[in-house]
């Protein structure tokens, strides 16, 4: 007897693959990324179904579709280069948080690893070319003609804020991807989430960084971020029209312009967010 998926729907077994270059670069296209166009791309390969070539092949359909003017920019988040006061999921003992903060790593653009941002981002920033910003904890990556200005000069404080990648994409009024994930991961809210006029608390934080050639553990501060209401958001905004969505391979996934976005979500913060303390959590 043959065996089936029962998860399958009728109609969806094709969309399991096997997908290639060739088949997403035309997803890509179909979907509306264009060559020249600079766009942040959060991702998840799993969601893919088969790929030939795995990761490799996503990034190489990425490229070949923006072109050699387009820019690919990855998150490269790397939050274990944090207070260890702060960890959650899961928290060590108190005793050793002095040991942690002595001890850890300084950040590295080319050896410090990513954490929990996937296989595609991993991929990305190993590339000849790609750049990685200087923030310790939440760096991003970008390949292309736009990445030195789009890497430069990330402000160490609230790492997500007009001192950011970030706002440098919405300076260039770029596009973002969501490739099989949905608003919960799409950073660029958090864009809009700081320029709201009632913003998050303020939290110190810390990272071990390079300072004059010697390891340090420096302080600093930033905004309580959190995505936990991000997908009303972009419920919202899809109603604007400007969103286009459809099947990359077999993930689900979103292309959307920047601009238009943070501002929407900037006023839906103001109006709809009720804050709480982070202890809530």
């Amino acid at each position: 007897m043959t065996e089936h998926n029962e998860d399958v729907l009728p109609g969806q077994i094709e969309r399991l693959g096997p997908f290639s270059v060739r088949s997403i670069s035309q997803d890509l296209r179909n979907l509306g990324l264009q060559g020249g166009q600079t766009v942040l791309v959060h991702s998840a390969l799993s969601a893919f179904g088969y790929v030939v070539g795995a990761e490799r092949s996503v990034v190489t359909a990425l490229l070949d579709t923006l072109g050699p003017d387009g820019t690919l920019v990855v998150p490269t988040h790397s939050s274990d280069l944090s207070d260890p006061s702060q960890w959650a999921h899961p928290p060590i003992p108190p005793s050793w948080w002095n040991t942690v903060r002595a001890e850890m790593p300084a950040y590295d653009p080319q050896l410090t690893g990513t954490r929990k941002m996937g296989a595609i981002p991993e991929f990305v920033r190993h590339l000849p070319g790609a750049i990685r910003s200087a923030h310790p904890k939440s760096s991003f990556c970008a390949l292309g003609p736009n990445a030195d200005f789009i890497t430069a000069n990330h402000g160490l404080e609230n790492g997500f804020d007009d001192h950011s990648p970030l706002g440098r994409l919405y300076d260039l009024g770029a596009s973002i991807l969501l490739l099989g994930v949905g608003h919960l991961n799409n950073t660029m809210l958090h864009l809009a989430e700081g320029r709201a006029p009632a913003t998050r608390p303020v939290t110190t934080d810390g990272s071990p960084m390079m300072v004059n050639g010697v390891r340090e553990w420096v302080a600093y501060q930033s905004l309580d971020y959190e995505a936990r209401d991000f997908e009303q958001v972009g419920a919202a905004f899809a109603t604007s029209g400007l969103e286009r969505a459809g099947l990359v391979g077999g993930a689900a996934s979103r292309l959307l312009p920047v601009v238009p976005l943070v501002d929407f979500a900037t006023t839906w913060f103001a109006q709809h967010r009720t804050w709480r303390d982070s202890s809530e959590d």
